[in-house]
């Protein structure tokens, strides 16, 4: 019989307490051996899968988060892959915090104002879900966890070949603002540009397959750019400039202030291209028009920008008369309908959402939902920033994506709300999990001294 006497007695004892023979034992202990060895690959599949299907998959990005998530559990007491929870609040409290906060909120507010809609934990559910996800990457191989930029670039390169059909297939109007038939245009657009500059920084981890890995994430980077433009989402492409900076920053292209300079007018000269084309110029005289028509005294809500800027109107109004806890997450619609009955605002703003996270967060959660969102927002990039300038190349690229995550987050929430659409958070949750264990791993210097982080 294999193994030591320690072992065999063991089994011994299993097997006459549960009533079942010790080759059955030793056949699940052999079948789990087994398992256990292929777990990295399981894991890694997930972080490239995660990504790769997000735009072109319905539900594929959630199905990876919670096979990962039940990984974590089931395997949260095994000797390996124990999850070390006191790396949470030690190494990474303000990242727990930002990913916690919203879930203690949410239900609180719930039963203070005395209402129940469990609906609104859904999408923040999955911040605070992915810390046990985090634990279980930690005690994964880096090589395994760069599978993501691989993800990123397939996940692009989809969304970049559906942009491309839809253009070839359909007419202009039909393909005028790019989408599938479960993400509307602009969180599509949005992932698709996050996606694809995700993949131009990430050829950096790539050493064995170099070759390979240029041609294929440069593709992505083009496929995702490609989509996001068909999209005609606006606000996403506010964050070009900043994913270009931090494109150059990652690859070592700006060393002295020259170099800066040359990286902004790169910048505006790629934003300038992008506005010249004819979609661009579509969206750019779509904005004009839309200013000119609130200049001449049209209504606010016939036009897409006089519409958000009503809601935001309305939303702070909410804010004053609610300035703790706000109407409450999920009345924004029933409040904003209040007030349109009253005449306060035009019955065609009624919306769900106030078309940006900050405004929206404030209507519906007041002053406590701020210091959670800035949490958020904050608690991640802290990390991210930190380990920037570091000497190992797989901890500064992770930590300039994962800036790039970040601050896109914050860039699309400002005309948008990045995380009422659950596959986005999802996404989002994965992806700084993902960025924040590779730091983890790699940093080797001790904690707590500049660009250190906890030793594997």
């Amino acid at each position: 019989m294999p193994g030591s006497g320690m072992r065999q007695a063991a089994a011994a004892i299993i097997a006459r307490v549960f009533g079942i023979s010790e080759r059955t034992i030793w056949s699940t202990h052999v079948t789990f051996m087994i398992l256990e060895k292929n777990l990295r690959f399981l894991i890694a599949s997930l972080v490239f899968l995660a990504p790769a299907t997000t735009l072109v998959v319905r539900g594929g990005t959630g199905y990876c988060f919670f096979l990962l998530f039940a990984l974590a559990l089931a395997l949260a007491f095994t000797k390996r892959y124990r999850l070390d929870s006191k790396l949470l609040f030690k190494a990474f409290p303000l990242y727990t915090i930002g990913m916690l906060g919203f879930m203690v909120l949410l239900p609180a507010q719930q039963a203070i104002d005395g209402y129940y809609l469990p609906r609104e934990f859904d999408g923040m559910s999955r911040l605070a879900l992915s810390l046990p996800i985090f634990l279980l990457l930690v005690k994964v191989p880096v090589k395994s966890l760069k599978a993501l930029g691989w993800g990123c670039a397939f996940g692009a390169i989809g969304a970049g070949l559906w942009a491309l059909d839809s253009a070839i297939h359909m007419t202009a109007s039909e393909v005028e603002r790019l989408g599938n038939d479960y993400t509307n245009p602009i969180p599509y657009g949005n992932t698709a540009l996050l996606l694809g500059f995700l993949s131009a920084m990430s050829i950096r981890w790539d050493d064995r397959y170099r070759r390979l890995a240029i041609p294929v994430k440069l593709l992505g980077l083009v496929g995702g750019v490609y989509a996001s433009y068909l999209s005609g989402t606006r606000g996403g492409w506010l964050a070009i400039p900043l994913f270009l900076v931090l494109c150059s920053l990652n690859f070592g292209w700006i060393r002295q202030k020259r170099h800066w300079l040359a990286a902004v007018a790169i910048a505006m000269i790629a934003m300038a291209a992008l506005l010249a084309t004819p979609n661009g110029r579509g969206r750019l005289m779509a904005t004009q028009a839309d200013l000119m028509r609130l200049e001449q005294g049209a209504p606010a809500a016939d036009s897409s920008i006089g519409a958000r800027l009503q809601l935001w109107r309305a939303s702070l109004r909410l804010f004053e008369a609610h300035p703790a806890l706000g109407v409450g997450k999920g009345k924004l619609k029933s409040s904003l309908q209040e007030m349109a009955n009253a005449g306060e605002v035009s019955p065609l703003v009624v919306n769900q959402r106030a078309h940006s996270e900050f405004f929206s967060t404030i209507a519906e959660l007041g002053s406590a939902g701020v210091m959670c969102l800035l949490l958020m927002y904050v608690g991640p990039l802290v990390y991210f920033l930190r380990y920037r300038k570091s000497p190992d190349r797989d901890v500064s690229t992770a930590a300039y994506c994962g800036i790039a995550v970040s601050g896109s987050v914050i860039i699309f929430g400002l005309s948008i709300d990045v995380f009422t659409v659950v596959m986005s958070t999802a996404l989002i949750a994965l992806l700084w999990a993902v960025l924040l264990a590779i730091i983890t791993h790699d940093a080797r210097t001790p904690l707590g001294k500049p660009g250190a982080g906890p030793a594997a």
